[in-house]
């Protein structure tokens, strides 16, 4: 029952860090040559939108190892 659990929570993490994934390549697909350009303006609302979509790809990524590592523990 215990192990069910573990599995469907890793499989929803692995879908959030997929949805994070392509949501910051879209992000930085979007990103043009004039926002890379342009001198002493700060970070883009895209440049942002990527940092926060790999912040949470790592976030997410680090869940499903705990998750894992914890089920490794019960099932010893």
């Amino acid at each position: 029952m215990a192990n069910t659990l573990f599995v469907l929570v890793i499989i929803g993490l692995v879908i959030m860090v997929v949805v994070s994934l392509v949501r910051g390549i879209v992000a930085f697909l979007q990103t043009t040559k004039s926002d890379l350009n342009t001198p002493g303006t700060g970070a883009t609302p895209m440049q942002l939108q990527q940092n926060k979509m790999m912040f949470a790809r790592i976030k997410y990524q680090a869940l499903a190892i705990l998750v894992v590592a914890v089920l490794m523990l019960f099932n010893r």
